[in-house]
């Protein structure tokens, strides 16, 4: 008799939703720090833990204006092993993630009329979102049986250069997280964090002192039965040339 083996189960893509996670560096030649505040005890989703920024990509940021884009090397790296172009989604989604969850802006001066209600009090502020600065680090696919599963997208900035408001200012933040500080990168592994936001943090240790995108970016894959880390290289056309 033979025996068949059953199919392993594909794996619901619609179950899964695009995120963007800011890691916001500042006194990156001295002290680096990072940006992290605490989910609520009653959080579906890691309640409690100590985490970066950032949240779902809603289906309007993707035809969000931007001052400027995501630009290349990270923009190819954001297209490989992708459903379609999300460099723009992504671009925004990281940008009002930190708006709302921090109060603080990446972005232009300059006047932008007509914002959609979400980004209504971040064009107050007399700012266009600006993408230019977020650097592609890492990617990580939420493991499988978890309440809620994210194919997130992990963007390093230089908060000293590039954030256009007062790093200690939250006050314009929602109440999401709790206890916004930053936390020296020595000592952020002491606090209450997700697996995956540990892996991410030694990886930022690695760059901190780089102010380059990265050759290539780690994927924490989570698709199947298997977890698997991948490099993220950007696409290649036929001819071997970056896409």
């Amino acid at each position: 008799m033979t025996v068949v083996e059953p199919a392993t189960k594909p794996v619901d893509k619609s179950q899964i939703r695009n995120a963007a996670t800011v890691i916001a560096l500042r006194d990156r030649a001295s002290n680096p720090k990072v940006l992290m505040g605490q989910r609520g005890s009653k959080a579906v989703f890691m309640p409690n833990k100590v985490v970066f920024p950032g949240g779902a990509v809603d289906a309007g940021d993707a035809d969000i204006p931007l001052a400027a884009p995501i630009p290349d090397p990270c923009a190819t790296r954001l297209r490989e092993s992708a459903e379609g172009d999300l460099v723009t989604a992504l671009g925004a989604a990281a940008i009002r993630e930190l708006w709302e969850e921090t109060g603080l802006v990446l972005g232009q001066k300059g006047s932008w009329t007509g914002a959609p209600a979400d980004w209504e009090t971040f064009a107050a502020t007399g700012h266009v979102p600006d993408a230019s600065a977020l650097q592609f680090v890492f990617r990580a696919i939420t493991p499988p049986g978890r309440p809620r599963r994210f194919d997130a997208r992990f963007f390093l900035v230089d908060a000293d250069v590039h954030v256009a408001t007062d790093l200690d200012d939250f006050s314009a933040a929602c109440d999401e997280l709790s206890t916004l500080q930053w936390i020296p990168l020595e000592e952020a592994r002491s606090f209450d964090l997700p697996f995956i936001t540990e892996v991410v943090l030694a990886e930022v240790q690695q760059r901190a002192q780089d102010p380059e995108p990265p050759a290539s970016v780690p994927f924490f894959a989570n698709t199947g039965s298997n977890s698997a880390f991948h490099r993220l290289r950007g696409l290649v056309d036929m001819d071997g040339r970056l896409d």
